[in-house]
């Protein structure tokens, strides 16, 4: 599939352990190849105001000063990946009159033949910060749809879950669907997360047909990530103040 992919996914997020809670919602996704020049629907702009838009500076280092596909190859190249990788591309929530929160956004690594090498999570919290965790395997094979990579969770998400276990990320891109399951497990408990939904072509009635079914965009994922926390905070599950994230911006 050429050009820019519009994602209506559907995100699904299941707490384990003594407390538990699970949701899940409607979420806009666009997937593309920031290094090309696309033909863009018009009302969906790259750097510049519109109704719904991306800006680089939002992606690849701290948010709001971020430098985009630059710093996603300038990591991928500091362990020796740019030797498989050929094609990057970045899979997030588009801004929606300007605004954006993206809990996690990916960038994707992709070789000549089009078979994934190497992944991105790019981590926000509600506090500002943003911490990235760089999964590949150690001899930069394949990453298979069914394969599993671990990363050590050392960043402040949630004030209810904490700073400390591991995740286990499991990728499935093709050019129909895409399919992220994140399991995270500290002692008995955790929680699972996922991100799925068919890829289609970005169009003015796509755009359209997202601002009327899942309006305001990124400020409704603000604002039902609050409401889960307050949910959380009424069933009882014990609250940890905002940590500062960890003085190297990525890790695996």
């Amino acid at each position: 599939m050429s050009g820019i992919s519009h994602i209506a996914g559907v995100t699904f997020h299941g707490r384990k352990g003594a407390v538990e809670n699970a949701f899940k919602y409607g979420v806009d996704y666009v997937l593309f190849d920031p290094a090309k020049d696309l033909k863009l629907p018009t009302l969906f702009s790259r750097n510049r105001a519109n109704l719904a838009s991306l800006y680089d500076c939002d992606h690849g280092g701290e948010p709001r000063r971020g430098a985009g596909l630059v710093w996603a190859r300038d990591l991928l190249e500091t362990q020796g990946l740019m030797n498989v990788v050929d094609r990057i591309e970045l899979l997030a929530q588009p801004r929606v009159l300007g605004h954006v929160f993206n809990p996690v956004s990916f960038w994707l690594g992709y070789d000549a033949q089009g078979d994934l090498r190497a992944v991105i999570p790019e981590v926000s919290n509600t506090y500002g910060d943003r911490h990235c965790y760089l999964c590949f395997h150690d001899d930069h094979r394949v990453i298979a749809p069914a394969d599993r990579l671990t990363a050590r969770k050392v960043f402040y998400v949630s004030p209810f879950q904490p700073v400390e276990g591991e995740y286990t990320f499991r990728f499935d891109f093709t050019d129909d669907k895409v399919g992220v399951w994140i399991d995270y497990t500290t002692g008995n408990s955790g929680l699972l997360a996922t991100l799925t939904g068919k890829r289609t072509p970005l169009t003015n009635m796509s755009i359209l047909r997202a601002c009327l079914r899942r309006p305001f965009g990124s400020r409704r994922v603000l604002g039902l990530i609050h409401w889960q926390a307050l949910k959380l905070w009424w069933k009882g599950a014990k609250f940890r103040a905002h940590s500062a994230p960890p003085s190297d911006k990525v890790s695996r």
